[in-house]
């Protein structure tokens, strides 16, 4: 080898060229601190998070589901009973009326015996209607006694106007009038235990149990059948009888008969009207005039029709009440309301009082009687 082989080239044995390191810009930190890292959740809470949140959400769709299932079901029982009692009430209506119609008949003057037997016999398959109308109404769970019972009161005046027409038959020869009385009697008593049936078996308990299911707004209907409660005593069915039979035969009135006014109150002040003087009466909001009629005769009167009027300018005020029953002696009232505006203040004029004269009354000077009276608005 030559000596030219021997020579080192020491440049070729330099370290590695290395880069300068970067300049520090102004935000960058100081040398020798690590970057800070960035704020992470630790690993996993993120998905617990989000399941927390799904499980509040489904919480919350199932609570608005129950509180919508609740006002649903609310809604829904609430319909079920006003429904129910809707269709009760139709009967009941109906049933209320077929009563008035009996009431009508057995006050109806000059009725013959083959008349009565007809519309009774029409009475009772009306009412018969109502029961069957009523059999097929499905009451609520929680009425099911009480419906049994309203069907019961149905029923029960169904067998009233049934009998009543028998008895009415088997009077139709009897002599002894007490005897015929009571037996009729009898029958129309059944008509009395019907009402207190459906208002002591029917309404009130509903209204009760309306009241524990928390139901309001539903109102449970009332059904009075005989309207005349008189009627359920053998004292006034003797006269019924009497005139029934009277005209059956073709017979007049006969004994004494006659009705007459016996005074007249102002109310709410109980106010006694006098005929010979003035009377300062306040003419308030509920006023209303009461009046008392007695039977002078010795005879029933049926249809006793009463009227009263307040003589004012430019309009009187006409009024027009029914006694459907007086017995010989007795005294009854009627009571005229919603009287309208009175107009006529501070100065004088007359209420007149009258009772229709009856069949076979031939002292009517009792019968009319004429009150001066000044209306005021304030208490004198």
């Amino acid at each position: 080898m030559s000596e030219r082989d021997d020579i080192d080239f020491d440049f070729f044995d330099e370290p590695p060229t290395q880069e300068a390191p970067p300049r520090r810009r102004g935000g960058d930190r100081p040398s020798g601190r690590a970057p800070r890292p960035p704020m992470r959740p630790p690993a996993g809470f993120t998905p617990l998070l989000r399941l927390v949140g799904l499980v509040a959400f489904a919480i919350l769709i199932i609570v608005l589901l129950v509180f919508w299932a609740q006002s649903c079901r609310s809604d829904s029982k609430h319909d079920a009973y006003a429904d129910y009692m809707d269709e009760m009430g139709q009967v009941a209506r109906d049933s209320t009326q077929v009563g008035r119609q009996l009431n009508t008949i057995l006050t109806t003057p000059g009725i013959r015996q083959a008349q009565l037997q007809n519309r009774l016999d029409g009475l009772a398959q009306q009412q018969e209607q109502d029961v069957a109308r009523a059999r097929e109404i499905v009451p609520p769970g929680p009425l099911r006694e009480e419906h049994r019972s309203a069907v019961a009161a149905l029923e029960e005046r169904v067998v009233g106007l049934r009998r009543l027409q028998d008895a009415f038959q088997q009077t139709a020869s009897q002599t002894d009038r007490d005897e015929a009385g009571e037996l009729l009697a009898t029958q129309m008593r059944r008509f009395v235990a019907s009402d207190v049936m459906w208002e002591d078996l029917f309404r009130v308990p509903s209204v009760a149990t309306l009241q524990q299911e928390d139901i309001s707004g539903v109102r449970v209907p009332e059904s009075v059948f005989l309207t005349t409660p008189d009627l359920a005593t053998a004292r006034a069915m003797a006269p019924v009888f009497d005139r029934i039979h009277g005209a059956s035969t073709g017979g007049t009135p006969t004994g004494t008969h006659g009705n007459g006014i016996v005074q007249t109150r102002a109310l709410p002040t109980g106010q006694v009207l006098k005929t010979g003087e003035d009377n300062t009466v306040v003419a308030t909001a509920d006023l209303a005039f009461e009046v008392t009629v007695e039977n002078s005769g010795d005879s029933q009167e049926v249809r006793v029709q009463v009227r009263l009027t307040v003589q004012q300018s430019p309009r009187p005020i006409e009024k027009q009440a029914t006694i459907d029953l007086i017995n010989a002696g007795e005294r009854k009232t009627v009571v005229f309301r919603n009287l309208g505006q009175i107009v006529q203040f501070a100065q004088k004029t007359n209420v007149v009082v009258e009772v229709d004269a009856v069949p076979g009354e031939k002292n009517t000077a009792n019968n009319k009687s004429t009150y001066p009276v000044i209306f005021t608005l304030t208490p004198p």
